[in-house]
């Protein structure tokens, strides 16, 4: 692949992975907050003195105070999240990916080179992404009305910037949530294009399929660390987020608390990755083709722009 176009599919899978992330927060987001809600509520409950309420409780409350609104808590700050996140993952995810395959000289990467990849992009992700992240929980659970900006601004100026980065650790360990979805989605799709010659493209039905069953794998296995994080963004001051705060956890509320939410988590998650992986399939193509347009027009444009000079 030239340099060209190798800048262009990396570029257009940022873009894509963007556009498709935004879309499907926006279609699942209720979901999610009900499961931040659910992460939160042991911590809360004994803040405030009251017993926790289970998942309908929750609901009922919510929809009672805000009505359907109420589940769009923190909306604005999870697209820019999703957002920045997919756009930042794929495109990193892509460049190491063309790497790899440059430097081994071959089409399509074995399973540890998918690891690897997926290790680069959500490394990058983690870190960049986190003090979005910490906004948007803070204004889930909070119910605030406040941008995203002025909720991190917030943040720094009552507790400090560090703050932004609570739950880093754990972030960082979950790197292998979308190593194992990506994973087990490109084992998957390699496997059906090389049953087909003429195939190499998925279809939608296949791609909202496999990016479902990727992410049920990954979200079932990853989640407790998921519970340990959320608990962090809520921190006021900076936390290690290491292996002390899953044990403690376990040690103060017991296992099963690393799992509340599960269901709807889960519910959302699949949801998600499968809405995620249709739309971006089918925003990919179209900015392959914007980018490429761009590119020819700011090429003539330099091109009448030297005719001119050399006049």
């Amino acid at each position: 692949m030239s340099k060209e176009k190798t800048e262009v599919s990396e570029l257009a899978s940022a873009i894509a992975g963007a556009g498709g992330g935004a879309l499907s927060m926006m279609l699942t987001y209720p979901l999610v907050t009900v499961t931040t809600k659910l992460q939160a509520e042991e911590k809360i409950s004994q803040r405030e003195g009251r017993e926790k309420r289970n998942a309908a409780d929750v609901i009922k409350e919510l929809f009672k105070k805000n009505g359907i609104t109420g589940f769009y808590n923190g909306l604005e700050s999870a697209i820019y999240g999703m957002t920045i996140t997919n756009f930042i993952y794929y495109y990193f995810y892509e460049w190491a990916t063309n790497s790899v395959k440059r430097i081994c000289q071959h089409d399509r990467l074995s399973t540890l080179e998918s690891m690897f990849t997926g290790a680069i992009a959500g490394s990058a992700t983690a870190i960049t992404s986190n003090p979005i992240w910490v906004a948007n929980t803070r204004m889930t659970v909070v119910k605030s009305q406040k941008t995203t900006l002025a909720t991190i601004l917030e943040i720094v100026e009552k507790d400090g910037i560090f703050t932004l980065f609570s739950g880093l650790k754990p972030a960082l360990v979950l790197v292998v949530n979308p190593i194992i979805q990506y994973t087990a989605f490109e084992k998957l799709k390699n496997l059906v294009l090389s049953k087909s010659s003429s195939k190499k493209v998925l279809s939608p039905g296949w791609t909202f399929l496999f990016g479902a069953m990727g992410k049920l794998l990954a979200t079932g296995l990853t989640y407790p660390y998921i519970t340990v994080k959320t608990r962090l963004h809520l921190e006021n001051e900076k936390r290690t987020g290491d292996g002390s705060s899953f044990f403690q956890l376990i040690k103060r509320e017991g296992i099963s608390s690393l799992y509340n939410g599960i269901s709807y988590k889960l519910a959302q998650s699949i949801l998600t990755a499968a809405f995620l992986f249709y739309f971006k399939e089918g925003f990919n193509s179209w900015a392959v083709r914007i980018l490429k347009f761009i590119r020819q027009l700011l090429l003539r444009k330099s091109k009448l722009q030297l005719n001119v000079a050399n006049k």
